[in-house]
């Protein structure tokens, strides 16, 4: 299967957007597209790690009790049960790929 990133990216103005790219029983990877403002709440995910790669802006990360900008080609991970968020709080777009580990909806 093949998929093309700028035909993925789409953007909401009232909340972060979520853009499946793939999906199977064993993880999914998402586009994640942010509008200046935007955020993801601080969250956890017990059974599940989490990879965030930045493709596009800056964007403030929260990994458990650390946080750190992000650019273009930086990337994080949150571990099962660490509090994960993101806050985009630049004048630009933020476009972000999530790697999940097991699919969340399985």
């Amino acid at each position: 299967m093949f998929k093309s990133l700028a035909e993925a990216k789409q953007f909401a103005a009232d909340k972060m957007k979520k853009n499946m790219l793939f999906g199977t029983d064993r993880f999914v990877c998402d586009v994640y597209c942010f509008e200046p403002g935007q955020t993801q709440a601080p969250h956890t995910h017990d059974g599940q790690d989490k990879v965030y790669y930045v493709v596009e802006g800056r964007g403030l990360f929260q990994v458990g009790n650390e946080e750190k900008e992000l650019g273009a080609g930086e990337m994080a991970l949150a571990t099962s049960g660490q509090n994960h968020g993101v806050s985009n709080r630049s004048q630009q777009q933020l476009v972000v790929l999530v790697f999940i580990t097991p699919n969340p909806s399985h």
